[in-house]
């Protein structure tokens, strides 16, 4: 079965200032595909999803839905239908909960009933409610006074409003209690059954091999493997030597 790409990067090379971070990445996530890029903290993979969001300066390419996004801004990449949700979760803490949904929305109102491209949005207020009923049961308090946990159900939520065809999600579990890891998997799940595509950057080699049907591995800013799910069950050298701590 042919699959299409959604999102293509080819020999990235990315910079903070004069230090090369990324060293000739090549990467691949096809239409309603969930993967994952796992490696140690400081191996790029957060930059790479910077760079894939316009907010790193990078050369090389990267083609989502076959147009190159190098050298666009943030927001004109987001408007193509590119998500993003930061490890640092970046929400608007003296805002209602439900205040900053709808500030996720692109063209909508408050009942999330937002177009793009001319049709109707995929998501709507109630769609995030049922997803995570704790967000029903705060929507009308400041969002900073939420737990990490819900805080990150919102951000999660924030970008979905924005009706994405590829969301890219930068440690999502982190510092989260077992329970809501559990919730944001079932989460990641619920997009692909929508057709939507999720590159995950993860830590936690559980979720990871889980949900995903193809995962990368980095090391050195550069892609030091590329298998499914299995294959890294079964490469213990590669696992010791990218991965285990």
């Amino acid at each position: 079965m042919s699959m299409t790409t959604i999102l293509e990067i080819k020999n990235l090379h990315a910079f903070y200032g004069k230090s090369h971070v990324l060293h000739g990445v090549d990467l691949v996530v096809n239409q309603g595909e969930i993967v994952s890029l796992l490696g140690r903290n400081g191996v790029g993979r957060s930059t790479t999803v910077k760079a894939a969001m316009g907010q790193v300066k990078a050369t090389g390419s990267i083609r989502f839905k076959g147009e190159e996004l190098i050298g666009l801004k943030a927001f004109e990449i987001a408007h193509k239908g590119l998500g993003y949700v930061p490890e640092q979760r970046d929400i608007f803490p003296a805002l209602t909960v439900e205040q900053n949904l709808i500030l996720g929305e692109k063209g909508g109102g408050k009942s999330g009933g937002g177009k793009k491209n001319g049709k109707a949005a995929r998501w709507c207020l109630n769609d995030m409610y049922q997803m995570f009923p704790r967000l029903m049961e705060r929507r009308s308090i400041p969002a900073g006074v939420l737990s990490g946990g819900e805080q990150q159900m919102l951000t999660l939520c924030r970008t979905l409003m924005g009706d994405p065809d590829l969301i890219m999600i930068d440690e999502p579990t982190e510092g989260l209690a077992p329970k809501i890891v559990d919730l944001v998997a079932d989460y990641l799940k619920a997009l692909k059954d929508k057709g939507i595509s999720v590159l995950l950057v993860e830590q936690k080699l559980a979720i990871a091999l889980t949900i995903s049907q193809r995962v990368y591995v980095m090391g050195h800013g550069a892609i030091q493997f590329e298998g499914s799910p299995d294959d890294l069950r079964g490469n213990a050298a590669i696992r010791k030597e990218w991965l285990e701590v």
